[in-house]
């Protein structure tokens, strides 16, 4: 796990609070997370807070200050919209974020108890969320743009698979960048959409959360969680309540199911989280 580039504690969050708002300063401030970009503190029964750790985290909180207000109110699920906004002061050098705290576990961690109600309910996100997105949305050169910007990464990630496996998912990823590439508008992206960032209370998807990587672009990006989360006939029924994803859409995603599989397994040394979800994903798209 990266550095922090400053120093983060429960220490700093109550100082933060006392001074730019005082009237959430007297809950408890208990750490959730520690994780590679953010401190996300538990506050009170109702808010966390996130606080970056590294200058690149802080400009994707600063994305989901800037979108997510504009787009919270029409998507289905609940999203992190900041309802409160920290500013930079001289003992820390970054905008920081209250943002509600949404009950239940990452779908990584708790299956939803309908898998098929559940892809229907993740269709019908995307759905909402994929409308054409701004000029002036945030640029993301990893996410949203044609396979062949991922095809580097791949092919080094594919060296260290079984060799029938390395030949099955070369025809996948040919497959897949052969495909008509994205010709319509750039539409809002959630971008990093795995099942880490998917919450399941009482058994149901009950948020999407983590829009730090926020963009715009081909849709197949964000569909690729079609393959970290459920089978071939739970992906037909997300396909479905989506509506909207020609043959092309649907062969890119199975491309990016593949570039992230990849992803999540090279780098997840120290996370077996993600790991898992590395593991899953290759299996699901190799199917």
């Amino acid at each position: 796990m990266p550095a922090a580039e400053v120093s983060v504690s429960t220490d700093l969050v109550r100082r933060l609070l006392d001074e730019q708002h005082p009237d959430l300063a007297g809950l408890p401030v208990e750490v959730l997370a520690n994780g590679w970009d953010n401190l996300v503190c538990r506050l009170g029964e109702e808010f966390l807070v996130r606080l970056p750790r590294r200058a690149v985290a802080a400009e994707l909180v600063a994305h989901e200050q800037r979108w997510l207000p504009q787009l919270a109110d029409r998507l289905p699920l609940p999203v992190p919209a900041p309802v409160r906004v920290g500013r930079p002061t001289a003992q820390y050098p970054w905008s920081w974020s209250v943002v509600p705290f949404f009950p239940g576990r990452v779908a990584a961690r708790s299956e939803p108890d309908d898998p098929w109600s559940a892809a229907e309910t993740l269709g019908g996100f995307l759905e909402a969320l994929h409308a054409p997105a701004p000029s002036a949305a945030p640029v993301n050169r990893a996410r949203g743009i044609p396979l062949a910007g991922r095809a580097k990464g791949v092919l080094t990630g594919l060296a260290h698979a079984a060799l029938d496996e390395r030949a099955t998912a070369l025809q996948i990823w040919e497959r897949a960048t052969a495909a008509p590439a994205w010709d319509g508008p750039p539409v809002w992206l959630h971008a990093d959409l795995h099942p880490a960032n998917v919450l399941v209370d009482r058994g149901r998807i009950s948020a999407v959360i983590d829009f730090g990587d926020i963009t715009s672009g081909d849709p197949a990006t964000d569909l690729s969680v079609a393959w970290m989360l459920f089978t071939a006939e739970q992906r037909a029924a997300l396909r479905q309540a989506y509506g909207r994803a020609d043959d092309a859409t649907w062969e890119r995603a199975r491309g990016w199911a593949l570039a992230l599989s990849l992803v999540f397994l090279t780098h997840s040394a120290d996370n077996p989280l993600m790991h898992g979800i590395g593991e899953h994903t290759f299996r699901a798209v190799l199917e």
